[in-house]
C-alpha cells in the first residue's frame, strides 16, 4: 500500500515528502516531478509569491538511475523565499529564541485562533506556516509518482474549473488527456472557452475590491480498473477514501461524487447509470456517469468523476473581516499575509494529486507486486479475466 507523510513550513528552509510502497522499476525523473509542481502555479489571480517561489527539488532516496528501488522515496523542495530573505531566518528559526512580532489577530475561516487554543500558542503563526496551503507542494510532488504508476496500467488523471465565485460553465464537453494542454493554458484552467472569460472577470471585480473567490473544480480519472476499493468495509469504499482525500485540502468545504447533489432531487427511475454490453469490447458499459464511476463503494471501470468546491481564502488584500486580538481582547480586523485572489485553478492540480494518491493506493492493495512489471501483469491478468 502506497503512504505519504509531508513535513515543513510554508516559510521554512524546506517542505518534504516521503512516499512508502512504490514498487520497484518504476521510471522517475526530478523532471517528471518539476513539471507537476509547475502547474500547481498555474492560475490567474495567484499573488505575487508564485512569480519567484521556484520550487527546486531534490531527490533525496529512494530512486537510483531514473528508477525506484522499493524503498521509500523522499523528495526535498527548497522553499527559496526563505533563502531570499533574512526575515524568514530569523522569523523561522528552529533555535531557541522568540519572534518579535507575534500575530494576535486570527482570521476568521483560517486555521489560527482554533489551533492557537488547541496547542497553546499565542502567535497565530505556530499555526499558519503549517496550515498553509504552500504545504500542498509536497503533497503534489507525492501526486506526481503516484500519477507515474497509475500510467502503467493505463489510467490518467486531470482536472478543469468548473465555476470560479458565481460564474459556472454549463458545458457538457469535459476534457480528455489529449486536451490537458489546452486547460493547462487557459489563465483559469478551464476547459469551455465561452466562461473563460467571464471567470476572468470575475476575478477582476474580487481584485478590484480587495477581496477573494472561490470556486469548484471537477476532476476526472479515465482508464480505471473495475474494483478498486470495497463494499465490505466502511473504511475501503472508494467514495469515502475520495471524499476524505479532498476535503483534506486547504479551504475545500464540499466534494461530490459524480452529480450526486443533483440526483438527490430526482427520483430512481431518473437517479442511476443504465447498464449495457458492449460486443466489441466484450464488457458492460455503464450509459452515463451520473454515479461518477463508483456503485457500492468500487470503482465500475468508467469515468471517476469528482468534483471538489473551495471557499474564498481567508486571507485578503483588503482586511475587512472582524476579529478579536487575542492579547488585549479588543475587537480589531485580521492581519494581512501575502494571498491570493483565487487559488481554484492551482487546487484543481492538488485535487488531481490527492485522486491519485487515493487510486494508485487502491491498485496496489489490488494487484500488489513488488515491481512495476509484476503490478502490470497483475492488473492486465485481471483486466482479461472480465472479459
Amino acid at each position: 500500500m502506497i503512504r505519504y507523510l509531508t513535513a515543513g513550513e510554508s516559510h521554512g528552509q524546506a517542505l518534504v515528502a516521503v512516499v512508502e510502497g512504490l514498487p520497484a522499476g518504476l521510471r522517475v525523473t526530478a523532471e517528471d516531478i518539476q513539471a507537476e509542481l509547475g502547474r500547481r502555479r498555474l492560475g490567474y489571480g495567484r499573488g505575487p509569491r508564485q512569480r519567484f517561489e521556484v520550487d527546486e527539488i531534490e531527490l533525496l532516496g529512494g530512486i537510483r538511475h531514473g528508477r525506484t528501488l522499493g524503498s521509500p522515496v523522499s523528495i526535498l523542495i527548497k522553499n527559496t523565499e526563505w533563502f531570499r530573505s533574512d526575515v524568514w531566518h530569523e522569523e523561522m528559526s528552529p533555535a531557541p529564541g522568540a519572534t518579535k512580532k507575534p500575530l494576535t489577530q486570527p482570521r476568521p475561516g483560517h486555521a489560527d485562533l482554533s489551533g492557537m487554543q488547541k496547542y497553546g500558542f499565542d502567535d497565530a503563526r505556530d499555526v499558519l506556516e503549517r496550515a498553509s496551503a504552500r504545504e500542498t507542494a509536497a503533497r503534489v510532488a507525492a501526486g506526481a509518482l503516484a500519477k507515474l504508476l497509475l500510467r502503467e496500467i493505463g489510467v490518467d488523471v486531470l482536472s478543469h474549473v468548473i465555476q470560479m465565485g458565481s460564474v459556472r460553465s454549463t458545458a457538457v464537453a469535459r476534457p480528455t488527456m489529449a486536451d490537458l494542454a489546452k486547460v493547462d493554458e487557459s489563465p483559469v484552467r478551464c476547459f469551455d472557452e465561452k466562461t473563460q472569460d467571464a471567470m476572468i472577470a470575475e476575478i477582476e471585480a474580487a481584485a478590484k475590491d480587495g477581496d477573494s473567490l472561490g470556486g469548484v473544480v471537477e476532476v476526472l480519472a479515465y482508464g480505471l480498473p473495475v474494483g478498486l476499493g470495497s463494499y465490505v468495509h466502511w473504511d475501503r469504499k472508494i467514495d469515502g477514501l475520495l471524499s476524505q482525500a479532498i476535503m483534506s485540502i486547504q479551504a475545500v468545504k464540499g466534494v461530490e461524487i459524480g452529480d450526486g447533489f443533483e440526483v438527490a432531487g430526482r427520483r430512481g427511475s431518473a437517479a442511476h447509470d443504465p447498464i449495457s454490453w458492449d460486443e466489441s469490447t466484450k464488457s458492460y458499459r455503464r450509459e452515463s456517469t451520473l454515479a461518477g464511476g463508483t456503485e457500492g463503494g468500487m470503482t465500475t471501470g468508467e469515468l471517476l468523476v469528482v468534483r471538489a468546491a473551495m471557499k474564498p481564502l481567508a486571507t485578503l488584500n483588503r482586511p475587512t473581516l472582524k476579529t478579536v486580538d487575542t492579547a488585549t481582547k479588543e475587537e480589531t480586523v485580521s492581519f494581512k499575509e501575502r494571498t491570493d485572489v483565487t487559488a481554484v485553478p492551482a487546487m484543481g492540480v492538488v485535487a488531481e494529486t490527492m485522486v491519485a494518491l487515493v487510486l494508485a493506493a487502491e491498485a496496489q492493495r489490488k494487484f500488489g507486486g513488488d515491481s512495476v512489471r509484476e503490478f502490470a501483469a497483475n492488473a492486465a491478468a485481471f483486466a482479461d479475466s472480465l472479459r
